[in-house]
């Protein structure tokens, strides 16, 4: 895809409540920073939607010719995670880290792109503190009587122009010492929470000169942010900061309050926000029993290309609705972009040249890009995708044709592929297939290690009932082909307890 001039990109800006070109402070490079998930428990789809929109925000960029430098910070110490390792009875660390490592392994499955730096809170406190120390020496924090330190919001005058504040429900004085509250509650809030024996209990406390506590939720993004970027670009302004609309208020603005507070220079440059995900028609929660995790659909053998393209045939700044109905019209639609894929890609073998093909594909990548320059108009540019595989497929039904295939499976290949990545995976995982595989292995390992031979012969049976008659017949196959046999055939089934000690902690080796 030929890459766009930069500067035809353009975003809504929250800040300004407008459309604007996308104005980098040192173009080509962008620093981009996403808010991440908080690892009490696993993320759900819909902090999936946002994750997604900012991967095609970011291939996007990147495909236009920006240097992109992507954060994305990991809660992993806040009043949410603390509450869950109590109720876990487990220290801090213990309970967060099995989360982390889901994420990553959601964020793989659905073909997110890795941020360049992730940034667990907990490995940020001498930032956080010295952030912490700033504020305090430059008059717009103070500690209170509770022990806590306080941004003191009526110290900074532009507070609330992110969320639109009604200056009048500033509270002078007011504080709140909660991670999350309401906007109508406009209070001084924590930065600086003083250790209690529930923090303490699970080790989430940490020395400061201002007293022994943790950080609020709101000042690890400022000082992690700003950390990031002085050491990658020697700045202390992002070019965007991305997020969920539900961070607007307090998250966000509070950040901005932090960031500018020290630093004096402005925090970002533009604010991007993704709106709501509904389940069903209903808002996502556990009460309505439609709460849903990337987890859930990986299980239920959910090929990534489908949720990917449901999601991005809604605009980002719009609610979409995750309905069966809509995921089986994905399913159909990755199945036609498959389906055409196979199709154009034998025709591209040996056609070469122009012609209408050629003329389609153009027309593909400039409708994508300007759909794209536009505030990111995703369902726009999905729409013109399929477009483009009807009129092809009619070119392609022509008996007799002057070429281009290969053109259009390159443009097909960067628009479906590279850049949206809803093509179906080659081979999606069964997940009930790969338990009752893990069951009857378990059982086989269990029953010799009981010397219960019977047992472990038949859990041996039932993987192999299947597998035994093809073996023989490759045996067959062989010897009709007058191939010499190898000195030793090693069927996996018979080798797990060299495999599961070869991932015994402590086991040596390649992994």
């Amino acid at each position: 895809m030929t890459a766009p001039a930069p500067s035809k990109l353009s975003l809504f800006n929250t800040l300004t409540r407008r459309v604007e070109p996308l104005a980098p402070l040192a173009p080509p490079r962008v620093t981009l920073y996403t808010c991440g998930p908080t690892v009490w428990n696993y993320a759900h789809i819909g902090n999936f939607r946002t994750f997604l929109f900012e991967d095609l925000l970011r291939r996007w960029l990147e495909r236009s010719g920006y240097d992109v430098f992507h954060i994305m910070n990991l809660t992993d110490v806040d009043d949410r995670t603390i509450k869950a390792a109590r109720q876990a009875g487990k220290q801090l660390t213990d309970h967060t880290a099995p989360f982390t490592k889901a994420f990553f392994e959601d964020r793989d499955y659905l073909r997110i792109k890795p941020a360049h730096v992730y940034t667990p809170a907990t490995e940020y406190m001498p930032q956080m503190i010295a952030l912490v120390s700033k504020l305090i020496e430059r008059g717009v924090a103070y500690k209170g009587e509770d022990g806590s330190v306080y941004f003191a919001i009526n110290k900074f005058p532009t507070y609330g122009r992110l969320s639109q504040l009604d200056k009048r429900e500033i509270k002078v004085g007011a504080r709140v010492a909660s991670d999350e509250y309401a906007k109508g509650d406009p209070s001084d809030f924590a930065l600086w929470k003083k250790a209690d024996a529930e923090a303490e209990a699970v080790g989430a406390v940490w020395d400061a000169p201002f007293g022994r506590g943790r950080p609020g939720w709101h000042l690890e993004c400022s000082a992690m942010s700003l950390d990031e970027i002085r050491k990658c670009c020697g700045v202390q302004t992002l070019d965007i900061h991305a997020g969920g609309i539900d961070l607007i208020f307090p998250h966000h603005e509070n950040e901005i309050a932090q960031s500018e507070g020290a630093t004096g220079q402005q925090f970002s440059r533009h604010w991007v926000h993704g709106e709501f995900l509904n389940v069903r028609g209903t808002k996502m929660s556990k009460r309505h029993g439609n709460f849903l995790t990337a987890r859930d659909l990986r299980e239920q053998g959910v090929d990534a290309a489908a949720v990917r393209l449901l999601f991005f045939q809604t605009h980002y700044r719009q609610p979409v609705d995750f309905t069966d109905d809509a995921l089986e019209a994905a399913k159909e639609g990755v199945r036609r972009l498959g389906e055409f894929h196979a199709r154009l890609t034998e025709n591209g073998k040996r056609e070469t040249g122009n012609g209408p093909l050629g003329e389609l594909s153009r027309k593909l990548e400039n409708d994508t890009a300007a759909a794209l320059n536009d505030d990111l108009n995703a369902p726009r540019a999905v729409a013109a995708l399929f477009d483009f595989v009807r009129a092809a497929n009619r070119e392609l039904d022509r008996p007799q044709r002057t070429g281009g295939a290969a053109a259009a499976l390159g443009a097909f290949e960067r628009v479906a592929g590279a850049l949206f990545d809803i093509l179906p995976t080659e081979r999606a995982a069964d997940p009930a297939l790969e338990r009752w595989v893990a069951e009857r292995i378990a059982a086989r390992a269990q029953a010799r290690k009981s010397k219960d031979f019977k047992a472990a012969r038949q859990a041996g049976k039932q993987l192999t009932d299947h597998t035994a008659p093809f073996t023989k017949a490759f045996f067959e196959d062989r010897d009709y082909l007058r191939i010499k046999p190898a000195h030793v055939y090693t069927p996996a089934t018979e080798y797990m307890p060299q495999m599961i000690a070869r991932r015994a902690p402590g086991a040596r080796g390649r992994d």
